[in-house]
């Protein structure tokens, strides 16, 4: 009996798995174009002839670079309800599309997220649920819409299920749960999140250091991941750049650290992702931590905690280390204005050998972790 338990329970994690995966092999091309698109547009905003730099790329509206950059987020920011969408879709099929994505999509939304906290009297301030909230937006919407796919309706509405009933409906039972159990308590977290770190400011360096840099690596890019940056942001403006320096270091760290570890060991990740590896490099040197978006939602659970050791231990290194960067973004294109160029390149390559160490010792190889797949390949 324990065994035919066990080996439901293992047929269930590896649906869930390549239900996610399918999420994943449809966001990497977004987060592909998007993070590229935005790390061309710092390097042109860079050069010697053009009027801004990274920090005001983006107030240089009709700029070749602020066409870039404007490209990079609109990449990054579809790639988020697209994960969702997918998600839904590999669940479901085509009834499940519209639902994942558009539910993934509305807990992204600053004033959808905000709204809802008033109505249980909360101020959301800005925060929304990010890469972990498309993922479970993604499989609630697939299975209510697989379970609506086996309601025994008239023929006369069966032509109507797919395209109308079930994607109207499932959004419709499924938006208040989203937004009020997913949005509003990533909400709360945000802000307890920013009144402890205020709060530890100036009394431990190394402490204050390693959170800052876990932080940034917990969902990559989501609500934690933007606590910290804004934290280091706001220091940045009151002429306090330590924070900034330990924050973008370990922001670039999770992205390099997994196409590191891919790279040595491909047996241990899909082909798709080996090729995705080659992207998250320029990603992490632009300081785009959504590199790793692509690694964290295949396998949450050994990539997370590995991203976050690296990031920690490169931002705590950081900070007991003195680093400083004034620069609120722009990753190896802004490196020259730390105090110490070679300190702050040393703390990044020290958390990305620590990621790529941690999760390679952690993944098994993956035709072992996923039946029938066969062991990736290294390729040019």
């Amino acid at each position: 009996m324990k065994d035919d338990v066990e080996s439901q329970l293992r047929t269930y994690l590896i649906s869930v798995k390549e239900d996610l995966m399918t999420g994943v092999s449809f966001m990497i091309p977004f987060v592909t174009i998007g993070g590229i698109f935005l790390a061309l547009a710092f390097m042109i905003a860079e050069l010697p002839f053009t009027a801004g730099d990274t920090e005001t790329v983006f107030e240089e509206t009709g700029s070749l670079g602020w066409y870039m950059a404007e490209i990079g987020v609109l990449g990054l920011t579809m790639m988020i309800p697209i994960l969702g969408a997918y998600i839904a879709y590999a669940i479901a099929d085509k009834p499940g599309l519209a639902p994942g994505f558009i539910l993934s999509w509305a807990i992204q939304q600053e004033q959808i997220i905000e709204a809802a906290g008033l109505v249980i009297g909360f101020e959301a301030d800005g925060a929304v649920a990010g890469f972990l909230g498309a993922i479970v937006a993604g499989l609630l919407a697939g299975y209510v819409a697989r379970w609506m796919k086996g309601w025994p309706v008239p023929s006369a509405i069966k032509p109507m299920m797919p395209i109308l009933v079930i994607p109207v409906f499932t959004t419709l039972f499924l938006a208040p749960v989203v937004i009020l159990g997913l949005g509003v308590p990533i909400a709360i977290i945000d802000d307890a999140l920013t009144t402890m770190l205020r709060g530890m400011e100036g009394t431990n360096a190394i402490l204050l250091g390693a959170i800052l840099g876990g932080m940034m690596a917990v969902d990559m890019g989501g609500p934690i991941n933007k606590v910290a940056y804004v934290f280091g942001t706001v220091l940045v403006a009151d002429q306090i750049f330590a924070p900034m320096a330990a924050v973008m270091i370990a922001g670039m760290v999770p992205p390099l650290g997994l196409a590191l570890s891919n790279f040595i060991a491909p047996q241990k990740y899909s082909a798709e992702m080996y090729e995705n590896a080659k992207a998250a490099i320029p990603l992490g040197l632009s300081f785009i931590t959504e590199g790793a978006i692509p690694y964290a939602a295949a396998d949450p659970l050994r990539v997370i905690p590995s991203a976050i050791l690296g990031s920690a231990t490169a931002g705590a290194t950081a900070l007991w280390l003195g680093v400083t960067m004034p620069a609120p973004h722009g990753g190896i294109f802004v490196v020259l204005l730390s105090n110490s160029m070679l300190l702050f390149l040393g703390c990044l390559l020290l958390g990305t050998v620590v990621t790529a160490t941690a999760v390679t010792l952690l993944k098994p190889d993956y035709h072992e972790r996923v039946a029938g797949a066969k062991p990736a390949q290294a390729s040019d």
